[in-house]
């Protein structure tokens, strides 16, 4: 063992709750513990990175990680922290999820090497999926009492008018399902911790509760918890008005998400450069420091967005969003912006006025199409002022001559002119 895994989540942030005796356990043998996900989509999302990086460190601290993703428990949905039950999936949906879920833990996790701790990817469909309701209630709900399952407080929360419909038996079982995972896990993996985020506590400790029961008090296991991550303003983390921000490149592209981490609080970047990258800590400090020194330069964000881009996406991917960004606010060229795939320069220009104007108005002078046909400009004197003092550019080149013809030619992607008017104010023209 190289790290104390419980100390390195405790100066990262990462430690909520622990189970008397998880500490001692982790120091003393090689443990496999688990940490469950959920495949309702085909990408996890930054919501989900808190759990995963717990995983990345587990195994780099020497123990053996299994991710678990809830086939059978998507299938039904889970109470907690949530008011409304979920959609529930087929078994194709559920497998494509998993495959590519899988993929993009590879990043984070080692799956291939023959390390005794490389990680393994399980799914609770596989040994749920057999099993009658006859056996169920005879092998794991004889165990638990319905008094002790009432007393959670993702129950109470569902049953005193946080939702007004009540919690339906289906969800009502699933801490018995969660808890019959652990079960299954300790008896076939050898598996004796069980990770997850602050609002599972409750289904992890009746885990722990059934080992006890069903294979004596003498079974050890243990639950440890991480923070649910907010942000400095209390709101919810990785939440943005578009939704979530996906680790899948084609549902968010690598430039959305490396501004997502650019653009976070001086306080949030503080907390999460820790918490979702694995920079160790004197690197850590060091940057804080020198972020405090001069907190305008942005050196936290910017490293923290450098860190986990590369990490879910790639080198290339970051150093293209990093051009990308430039292309906004600093000096590039046409070239930089003939780069870009149709998905990023979209991204980079979403917040700018846009106009249509049809095709057939390519073929008209400068002038007339960006005053009548788009009103970038209020009138032809206007523009015309502004051309002739170098004010224009069209697709990042200035423009020389206000009435001079827009052609095909001109166009980004076959559909799309990019006006500037000064140095910050853009408009895109989207030709239909």
């Amino acid at each position: 063992m190289n790290k104390n895994f419980v100390e390195e989540l405790k100066w990262r942030g990462m430690l909520s709750q622990i189970m008397p005796g998880t500490e001692e356990l982790l120091q003393k043998e090689q443990v496999t513990a688990y940490l469950g996900t959920d495949p309702t989509a085909d990408s996890l999302h930054i919501g989900h990175l808190c759990g995963v990086m717990m995983l990345r460190h587990l195994q780099r601290c020497g123990h053996k990680p299994l991710a678990l993703v809830g086939g059978a428990t998507g299938m039904i949905g889970d109470p907690s922290g949530k008011s409304l039950e979920r959609n529930l999936l087929d078994e194709e949906t559920l497998r494509h999820n998993q495959e590519c879920i899988k993929k993009q833990l590879a990043r984070f996790l080692d799956f291939e090497s023959d390390a005794p701790n490389r990680a393994e990817l399980v799914n609770n469909y596989d040994w749920m999926k057999d099993m009658g309701f006859l056996q169920f209630a005879r092998e794991v709900g004889k165990h638990i009492t319905v008094n002790y399952m009432m007393a959670k407080e993702s129950v109470q929360q569902r049953l005193n008018g946080e939702a007004r419909d009540g919690l339906s038996f289906t969800e009502f079982t699933y801490q018995l399902l969660q808890g019959y995972d652990f079960l299954y896990l300790y008896q076939h993996k050898g598996c004796k911790l069980q990770m997850g985020g602050n609002d599972q506590w409750g289904n992890m400790t009746t885990g722990t509760e059934l080992i006890r029961r069903t294979l004596g008090s003498e079974a050890e296991a243990y639950a440890l918890t991480c923070p649910l991550i907010t942000k400095a303003d209390g709101k919810k983390f990785g939440k943005t008005e578009s939704g979530n921000i996906w680790l899948d490149p084609k549902r968010t592209s690598p430039y959305k998400f490396y501004q997502f981490w650019l653009n976070v609080s001086d306080d949030d970047a503080e907390r999460y450069i820790k918490i979702f990258t694995s920079l160790d800590k004197e690197t850590i400090d060091a940057l804080v420091e020198e972020h405090r020194q001069d907190p305008g330069r942005r050196t936290l964000q910017r490293r923290l967005a450098e860190e986990v881009t590369v990490m879910v996406h790639s080198r290339e991917d970051y150093d293209a969003a990093v051009e990308a960004s430039n292309i906004l606010f600093g000096k590039s060229t046409k070239d930089s912006l003939l780069k870009l795939d149709e998905q990023t320069f979209l991204d980079i220009f979403e917040g700018v006025p846009q106009f249509e104007v049809s095709k057939d108005k390519i073929g008209l002078p400068a002038v007339e199409l960006f005053t009548t046909e788009a009103a970038v400009f209020a009138s032809k004197g206007e523009m015309r002022k502004l051309v002739q003092g170098g004010g224009v550019s069209l697709n990042k080149e200035k423009l020389a001559a206000f009435d001079r013809e827009i052609t095909s030619d001109d166009l980004i992607d076959g559909k799309y002119l990019l006006v500037q008017r000064g140095k910050k104010n853009y408009f895109l023209i989207t030709v239909k």
